[in-house]
């Protein structure tokens, strides 16, 4: 019977994932804008909508699954909302340390 220490298992489950550069990069600052990644929360919410409407289908207009839907959307809304105003943000932060440059500059 082999015992394994958790030093190595985090260093196995470290290996496992890091040929895949979205999932090693998913808890670094800044992962939240990356195209892959927003496309994959994209793919996620629009098949958890999938699964309500025909949940909701199914069951003959069930208002457990409107109410569902309803809060599937808003939350896919407020998601990109947030990655929008971080976008934003972002692009201000960098407009300022351009500015505050060439200020130092001169």
């Amino acid at each position: 019977m082999s015992h394994v220490t958790s030093d190595e298992q985090c260093t196995t489950d470290d290996t496992l994932f890091s040929d895949i550069p979205v999932v090693s990069h998913i808890l670094t600052p800044g992962s939240s804008l990356h195209p892959t990644f927003l496309l994959i929360v994209d793919g996620v919410f629009l098949c958890l909508l999938l699964v309500l409407a025909l949940l909701l289908f199914i069951t003959g207009g069930n208002v457990h699954f409107i109410v569902l839907l309803g809060i599937t959307s808003c939350l896919w809304a407020s998601v990109k909302w947030f990655v929008h105003e971080l976008k934003q943000t972002t692009l201000v932060q960098a407009e300022h340390e351009k500015t505050g440059d060439t200020k130092k500059n001169t």
